[in-house]
């Protein structure tokens, strides 16, 4: 009896260890499967060195420029706290190396590349309003709450220690510490400038860091025409708010400007009044006139911070995003040319020799890759910014879907522009056909970034607006597109007015019936963007940059 309960006891004891270590083999594969995942989402990176050749710039613009990427240092911080929160604490909860820099990359553990999913154990899904508003707020609870400032742009939501009820704060007190010290680096670089509205506009901003008021620094922006290197900096964009759209992210670019290239832009600037007049939409939805003090300069960035730098990078500007200094007095388009020049190369190129049909593909160019990005900014200032029925501004209309339509009118309304100027003569020698390849080959790169963005929604709507419209066809032997350009022209003059309108409406379940129809990604899409990725090809890229890539201290 004893030898056989201690056969037992030693079964037992064999098996608990076969399945402690089955347990481990288990863990260990698990942990296998995660480190391959990071290391396939890193992989969609390529790394590029974020330069310009700055041999031209003064002593005085060489060392603005040490203010400017200091002062861009902090928005990069404040970010992540609207972003995520707390960075130090998920930073030191991770002790893989690739994890970490995956964490960089999209500030905070979710996967701005992969509809925001979370790739760092232990987090949950990522708040639509992100660190703006207390996780456990409603809308219900959000729209009883009654507050002048709870819509504004620069506040964010906390609740009350004691009663736990909701209240704003305003950024300037929220992150008055930080603020300060970008302020006084903008106000050491307004000291070196030679240029009197530099100085006037990099003084303004700084005290707009401090108040919240940006207009009076918004304007002065624009009035600053001569200077060569220039900061855009401060809460701009509403990407991050998928709540509302309401708050703005704190963001900064460094900018270096190419004389040359932005001579030849200037022009296009002083014909928006023809073409809003131009529009293929009825009368009543074109009645705004666009600003026509707008410009058009190309730039070297030579750093990115905050919401801009996060997953997927910028490579064009349009702003202020005001729409009565939009009105007014208009926007400046800034097209960021080595940015832009990096992902024509290292992704654009492939994805064409990949999907786009191989009597097409020279029609896939960076001439054409420029112009489409520059005249979507351009097309910013076009269409409607006030509803025509008293629903106010296009953006309180259509509350977290007017960005989304917002860039979908944009990119259309570029390939109209670039159309209508081809018309005019102010395109001469030009082919066309060039554009509307690069267009589509430009969606194929866009949509990558995820169909859960702004960009990604609208991306998806027009690329199926098209497929339905027959703008394009796929060979089913050789997988790739082939386009029709007389039915993209056609396809894009009717998503133009359809965008146009919706605007002008106000329409918000329209458009949330739009978004659900034609926002997705469909199965044999999603198979050939698997194609790309199978190839290695690049989705986004990561920058190396800072003051010592710049040889500045």
């Amino acid at each position: 009896m004893k030898k056989s309960r201690n056969l037992l006891f030693a079964l037992a004891l064999f098996a608990s260890a076969c399945s402690q270590h089955q347990n481990q083999t288990n863990e260990d594969q698990t942990a296998s499967n995660a480190m391959n995942s990071i290391a396939q989402k890193l992989s969609i990176y390529k790394n590029v060195t974020l330069t310009s050749d700055l041999s031209s710039l003064s002593a005085n613009d060489k060392q603005m420029l040490v203010h400017f990427i200091k002062a861009a240092q902090l928005m990069d911080e404040l970010f992540w706290e609207q972003a995520y929160g707390d960075k130090a604490s998920l930073m030191a909860s991770i002790t893989d190396s690739a994890t970490r820099a995956l964490v960089e990359i999209n500030y905070g553990p979710w996967d701005r590349m992969d509809d925001n999913k979370p790739f760092v154990t232990g987090i949950g899904e990522k708040p639509l309003g992100a660190n703006y508003y207390p996780v456990d707020m409603t809308k219900a609870e959000f729209e009883a709450f009654e507050d002048p400032n709870k819509t504004s742009l620069y506040t964010t939501f906390i609740r009350d220690i004691d009663t736990g009820k909701l209240m704003t704060i305003f950024n300037h007190n929220r992150f008055g510490a930080k603020l300060k010290l970008a302020a006084e680096e903008l106000i050491q670089a307004a000291a070196l400038a030679t240029d009197a509205n530099q100085k006037k506009y990099l003084e303004l901003r700084a005290k707009a860091l401090l108040d919240d008021d940006y207009m009076a620094s918004d304007i002065a922006w624009l009035d600053m025409k001569e200077n060569i290197v220039d900061i855009v900096i401060g809460p701009i964009e509403t990407y991050e708010d998928a709540l509302f759209g309401n708050k703005a992210s704190y963001e900064s670019y460094v900018l270096v400007k190419d004389v040359e290239w932005s001579k030849r832009l200037a022009h296009y600037a002083t014909l928006l009044p023809a073409l809003q007049k131009g529009l293929p939409v009825d009368e009543k939805y074109k009645q705004e006139s666009p600003g026509t003090d707008s410009e058009l300069n190309a730039y070297d960035v030579v750093f990115y911070a905050g919401d801009c730098n996060a997953g997927g990078k910028t490579i064009a500007v349009n702003l202020p995003n005001d729409e009565t200094i939009q009105n007014t007095k208009g926007t400046r388009r800034s097209q960021l040319k080595n940015a832009m020049r990096a992902k024509f190369d290292h992704i654009m190129v492939p994805i064409a020799n990949e999907l786009i049909d191989a009597a097409q593909r020279q029609y896939v160019t960076f001439d054409a890759f420029f112009e489409n990005t520059m005249f979507h900014e351009v097309a910013h200032g076009l269409g409607i910014k006030n509803t025509i029925n008293g629903k106010g501004t296009v953006r309180e209309a259509l509350q977290e879907k007017s960005s989304a339509l917002e860039e979908g009118k944009a990119d259309i309304l570029g390939l109209y522009m670039i159309t209508m100027l081809n018309k005019m003569g102010e395109l001469p020698n030009h082919e066309l056909k060039t554009n509307y390849t690069t267009f589509l080959a430009g969606i194929f790169r866009s949509v990558r970034f995820g169909a859960a963005s702004d960009h990604g929604i609208a991306n998806m709507i027009r690329f199926n607006f098209f497929a339905e419209k027959g703008a394009f066809t796929r060979d089913e032997t050789t997988g790739t597109y082939k386009v029709d350009f007389d039915k993209m022209n056609a396809a894009m003059n009717e998503l133009s007015a359809l965008i146009i309108t919706l605007q002008g409406t106000g329409d918000l379940a329209a458009v949330n019936k739009l978004v659900a129809d034609k926002g997705v990604i469909n199965s044999q899409l999603k198979a050939d963007l698997e194609r790309l990725s199978a190839k290695a090809i690049p989705v986004d890229v990561v920058f190396t940059q800072g003051l010592d890539v710049l040889g500045l201290q």
